[in-house]
């Protein structure tokens, strides 16, 4: 059945969102934005692959975007660029569970290791490796449909989780990009992701959407989403938007490095934030700190 987003919006007020304590980390939903910080521990990602692949590097980019404004370190072993090819399964626990268990020592009145994890995996296998070794959070840009154990796994571990929105594998995703209705697509299938992980067990106050930029998506396509995200406030949960030094500001930028795009991407995380976002998964911390205090005063001031 098609969805009439104007409908989901206007008939009812919007849900109020619980807030969330994770460590020692207080989220309070619709009251300012938060910062989730890359942490790419592979050697083939977009924009810093092979920078933060060994663990004294992964270690201290930690601590650089903690001291810099993250509230959350997204940590990744796999690679989700387009045409990337898929890791094997030991290899990526192999990033991933070092870099998190020596970030988890220490005293927890230290920043880095009161820090909230999140995994960025699609596996819950790794998913379970993570969360036993000090994560908090999974974020599955597949929205849990790559793996089927992926759901009861975040369930029995008791812990939220990120559900985007993609079509096909990072390998395929690109040439999957013919929608007949952009944003009521995405509003379905995030509501039967939801609806799937409640089934589950999971909480419905324990999920995080992700409408998926870039996965699956044209230029075109990117900027709509950026335009209609609070479209997808209906659906009760907090958004996630990831722009990141992504593709379609190069191209609108002329900028084929994605390191030189922290411009463009502080555009579109205001964006963003003027629709409602309430986390925002960056590689740029210091800058778009900055971003998220001004545009903060300006559309969430009470």
């Amino acid at each position: 059945m098609p969805v009439n987003l104007n409908a989901s919006l206007s008939d009812s007020p919007l849900p109020a969102l619980s807030p969330w304590k994770l460590r020692e980390k207080n989220f309070t939903w619709g009251e300012k934005t938060y910062l989730m910080g890359i942490l790419n521990v592979t050697p083939d990602s977009f924009s810093d692959g092979g920078e933060f692949h060994s663990l004294n590097a992964a270690l201290a980019q930690a601590q650089y975007m903690v001291s810099a404004g993250a509230d959350i370190l997204d940590i990744g072993g796999q690679s989700t660029r387009p045409q990337a090819d898929e890791v094997p399964l030991e290899e990526e626990l192999k990033r991933i569970v070092p870099v998190i268990q020596v970030l988890r020592q220490g005293d927890l009145n230290q920043p880095i290791a009161a820090t909230t994890i999140s995994v960025d995996t699609t596996r819950a296998t790794v998913a379970r490796a993570a969360i036993h070794a000090g994560a908090d959070i999974v974020n599955d840009i597949s929205g849990a449909t790559y793996d089927a154990e992926m759901l009861p796994a975040v369930a029995e571990l008791d812990v939220p989780i990120v559900l985007m929105h993609i079509r096909g594998t990072p390998k395929t995703m690109q040439s999957l990009t013919d929608y007949s209705d952009l944003m009521a697509e995405i509003y379905e299938f995030l509501a039967h992701r939801v609806a799937a992980a409640v089934a589950a067990g999971i909480a419905p106050d324990r999920i995080i959407l992700d409408p998926g930029i870039g996965f699956a998506k044209s230029y075109e396509q990117n900027l709509e989403i950026l335009r209609q995200l609070a479209h997808l406030k209906s659906l009760g949960c907090p958004l996630l938007v990831g722009v990141s030094r992504k593709s379609f500001i190069g191209r609108i930028l002329n900028q084929p490095d994605p390191k030189q795009r922290v411009w463009g991407t502080a555009a579109a995380c205001c964006a963003a934030i003027a629709a409602s976002a309430d986390i925002l998964r960056v590689h740029d911390v210091a800058p778009m700190r900055e971003v998220c205090q001004m545009a903060d005063a300006i559309w969430r001031q009470r």
